[in-house]
């Protein structure tokens, strides 16, 4: 069963210390609303059994925005 990515795992961050760059950071805090929905919709075409190009270029648009979460928490640290 698909299940959503832990994105704050993958950062090795805490969800509370996200949370507090997110709010004192306005495009973090928009390429992590992106995130998210990228997320659901890798989740929503691996429920439907979408084909696996599909789902392939879905993650790796999910895998983009990931990519400059990174670069601006390496900006703001």
């Amino acid at each position: 069963m698909p299940v959503p990515h832990d994105l704050f795992q993958d950062l090795s961050c805490t969800k509370e210390e996200i949370q507090q760059k997110r709010t004192k950071d306005p495009l973090l805090d928009s390429l992590i609303n992106k995130y998210s929905q990228a997320d659901a919709d890798v989740v929503k075409a691996e429920q439907a059994k979408s084909s696996d190009d599909a789902v392939t270029k879905l993650k790796a648009k999910r895998l983009e925005v990931k990519d400059k979460i990174v670069k601006q928490l390496q900006l703001r640290s």
